[in-house]
């Protein structure tokens, strides 16, 4: 469905360059930050490996979904273009498990969040649970309080987190040179499984690509404009992701790195700062860490509100979750479950749990996406059909590496959702 013309549209102010940092803003955050401590005590050395097979997968799902947001620009992504493109059944999945993806990673930032925060505090790490509920609890309050976060916070926020990251690479680089043919022998640890394991991980720390999808009414010639950011912005990711993981394991070996997630709950990188410089150094990453994890946080407590909200008013979740307040500027029932959900969430207390479930269900989730794409006709299609071809086939396959335990509770809530959504249209006719 096309937007009509007698519509206001947004100003198309973005280039390439403003369409990539916006694609930063939303992937550079919980994933470098957290999930590399643990694809690391996965697979080793071979971490390294992992975030690469990550990135290319990303890059399929990343151009099916600039072209399917190219020909259908509605709020919503998947949820949408599976009503559009295949079945009922289809789009409310992918609806449902963007929602359990992203409520998953929600909690995970804000678990990071606590965990970095008290750590370098010098607080107990059994501190960490209660700091993340309380973190989830602020961050929904500013949010049914209608407040966005600008563009140039999010250029502020970004820089910050780059230059931490940039600050931690430059630091960790003599002693890599110095023990990194120790620390990185043997390469491979474990099992092709482990490495796949850590790839299907690795994959959800590029998913905020996304974003750039949606950007398509604010782009210059969004045709171009869009897959140019996609590509730029997962390349210069993958480099920076990879830079961090060969320098923090060639600086102090994988059994720190991976041993960091259990001694703090969820701050690997900090650790491997105060282990080279000090305390000093473990405050610039930790910094750095903490800007980016709360605006993970703000930003998909707004997102997933928002599919709740569409998901209400077709009917596929309870109706009273399209409510808006009087202003018209929030949904605040969906805003309140939303914030309840990651709460609970939080409560798990364990990043690879809550991680593991986010992988899972943002495969599936994108392996609709790239379903999607192979309906488009050879008019709207941008790309070759190949590209969704393997984007689908790679989802599919990293999807079930996750603990066998993750994808079977997975399976289970994709079928208690189908099951949902039956009741529900039986109701509605």
């Amino acid at each position: 469905m096309s937007v009509g013309n007698s519509q206001p549209q947004l100003k198309r102010e973005l280039g390439v360059f403003g369409a990539t940092v916006m694609g930063l803003g939303s992937i550079i955050g919980t994933g470098v930050f957290v999930s590399i401590g643990i694809a690391a005590g996965i697979a080793g050395p071979a971490v390294i490996l992992a975030v690469a097979i990550g990135a290319i997968v990303a890059i399929f799902n990343g151009l099916s979904s600039a072209q399917l947001a190219a020909n259908h620009p509605l709020s919503g992504g998947s949820y949408e273009y599976g009503y559009k493109y295949l079945t009922p059944s289809f789009g409310f999945t992918a609806g449902w498990m963007f929602l359990v993806a992203k409520t998953a990673s929600a909690a995970t930032a804000a678990l990071g969040f606590a965990a970095y925060l008290l750590n370098i505090l010098g607080i107990n790490s059994d501190w960490v649970v209660p700091t993340a509920f309380l973190a989830v609890v602020v961050m929904t309050l500013i949010v049914l309080n209608g407040i966005r976060r600008s563009n140039f916070a999010n250029i502020a926020i970004v820089s910050v987190t780059i230059l931490s990251l940039g600050f931690l690479i430059l630091v960790c680089l003599p002693s890599t040179i110095q023990r990194g043919s120790e620390n990185f022998t043997p390469f491979f640890t474990g099992s092709l499984a482990d490495v796949l394991h850590a790839s299907a991980l690795m994959f959800v720390a590029y998913t905020g690509y996304g974003r750039i999808a949606t950007l398509g009414e604010e782009a210059r010639s969004p045709r171009q404009t869009i897959p140019k950011a996609m590509i730029v912005c997962l390349a210069v990711t993958m480099l920076l992701y990879i830079a961090v993981a060969t320098v923090t394991i060639g600086a102090v070996g994988v059994d720190v790195l991976a041993g960091a997630i259990q001694q703090t709950k969820a701050a690997p990188l900090e650790v491997v700062a105060r282990d080279v410089t000090g305390v000093g150094g473990a405050l610039v990453l930790a910094i750095g860490a903490m800007t980016a994890m709360l605006g993970v946080l703000l930003n998909l407590i707004l997102g997933l509100s928002r599919v709740l909200l569409a998901m209400g008013r077709r009917h596929d979740a309870p109706r009273f979750l399209s409510r808006l307040n009087q202003q018209q500027t929030t949904p605040y029932w969906s805003v309140i479950v939303v914030g309840v959900a990651i709460a609970l969430l939080v409560l798990v207390g364990n990043v690879k749990t809550t991680w593991s479930f986010s992988a899972f269900s943002v495969l599936i989730y994108y392996a609709i996406t790239n379903l999607g794409a192979l309906k488009l006709s050879s008019q709207e299609r941008l790309y070759p059909r190949w590209i969704a071809v393997l984007g689908l086939l790679s989802c599919l396959f990293l999807a079930f590496w996750v603990e066998s335990s993750i994808w079977q509770v997975g399976l289970g809530l994709i079928v208690a959702g189908l099951i949902w959504h039956k009741v529900r249209q039986g109701v509605s006719c």
